[in-house]
């Protein structure tokens, strides 16, 4: 078993408080849970209203696999939020 694991870091320009980052965190983790039914979740920065860091892991039997998929989500999560990608570590 291969576990694989990311920390994303997202820079939210147009929210002007916790409220709104709330939105694009929901957002973003409802469709990478539903579309890749990974562990997502909101691992860091939560009292900041402009920076979102998300965490998110993949378990496979496959260390290739494992790493494609997280590589796939990261791809994803780029491609379908407003919010500006700053960092991550895989």
């Amino acid at each position: 078993m291969y576990t694989v694991s990311a920390e994303l870091t997202f820079y939210i320009p147009h929210s002007a408080s916790l409220k709104d980052k709330r939105q694009v965190r929901l957002s973003i983790v409802d469709k990478v849970r539903r579309k890749f039914n990974a562990s997502v979740a909101e691992t860091d920065t939560q009292d900041s209203r402009q920076t979102l860091t998300i965490g998110v892991a993949v378990v496979s039997a496959d260390a290739s696999h494992a790493r494609q998929m997280i590589d796939e989500i990261i791809r994803f999560m780029e491609e379908h939020t407003d919010a500006e990608l700053t960092g991550v570590e895989v």
